[in-house]
């Protein structure tokens, strides 16, 4: 996790600076719905290289956004969930979601 040094003082630009870019977006997306195993999650998020959902996801699990679950068995199964705190970004996205309809409505019309 970042210390509260490393973190910008504006909180906009503190939630901004942990899930602001496309990617990490579109993976905690996925996430609310269950977790999801890295080659789902791949497939899932056309045009994404293995290095950067790599990349995403690690730093999301270092800033205690999800969690990875290793299962000990042969070959390993490995799981992204999101963490408690992850969750609590639910009304976020989902208030993304709705501004995202309602723009897109009014091309409908």
């Amino acid at each position: 996790m970042k210390t509260k040094e490393e973190l910008p003082d504006c909180p906009v630009a503190t939630t901004v600076a942990l899930i602001g870019n496309k990617w990490k977006l579109l993976i905690i997306r996925n996430l609310l719905v269950r977790p999801w195993r890295f080659n789902e999650l791949h497939k899932s998020l056309e045009g994404i290289s293995q290095k950067v959902l790599t990349e995403s996801l690690r730093q999301m699990e270092s800033d205690g956004i999800i969690t990875r679950t290793v299962y000990p068995e042969v070959p390993p199964r490995v799981e992204y969930a999101l963490s408690e705190l992850g969750e609590s970004m639910r009304p976020i996205l989902m208030s993304m979601q709705d501004w995202g309809n309602s723009y897109k409505a009014t091309f409908e019309q």
